[in-house]
């Protein structure tokens, strides 16, 4: 099955290669609550990072194994970038997590809440827009900067 069609990673093959940059609050995902258990090893998802074209877009990724998230002392989940990139594994909460594999219930009412937040907001910018939600720490962890804690 084919992600929806505003998922797919191709859709900024044809856009700049260049982002704008725009610190964007995020009043949805801190705030989302989602299981450990929600997720299965296998399968795909996205960590939604900001607008391209008119559509959200983030780094779709496959679920790999269960791991301890020390920026959220919860249950997260070890992920492989098929893409490779600077790190080919992270470790995520689940919270930051859309099914890409399958339709869920949660999923989706996430993944509307977020186009209802970001869409109108940047309507009519073409260029990838990163709202600058996530940092990789140096154990390999993406964290939402909502979650960053004094040192960690």
């Amino acid at each position: 099955m084919l992600p929806p069609r505003h998922l797919r990673k191709d859709i900024v093959s044809h856009l700049p290669r260049t982002s704008a940059f725009a610190p964007t609050p995020d009043p949805l995902t801190p705030d989302r609550d989602v299981t450990h258990q929600h997720f299965r090893a296998g399968e795909t998802v996205v960590v939604l990072k900001g607008v391209a074209g008119g559509e959200l877009w983030g780094d779709s990724m496959r679920v790999v194994a269960p791991s301890w998230h020390t920026p959220t002392d919860e249950d997260g989940w070890r992920l492989r970038d098929a893409t490779g990139g600077d790190q080919s594994y992270v470790t995520a909460h689940p919270r930051y997590l859309v099914h890409l594999s399958r339709r869920c219930p949660d999923c989706v009412i996430h993944l509307r809440a977020m186009e209802d937040a970001l869409l109108a907001r940047f309507a009519g910018r073409e260029e990838l827009i990163d709202c600058g939600w996530y940092t990789t720490t140096a154990l390999g962890q993406l964290v939402h900067v909502a979650d960053i804690r004094g040192g960690r």
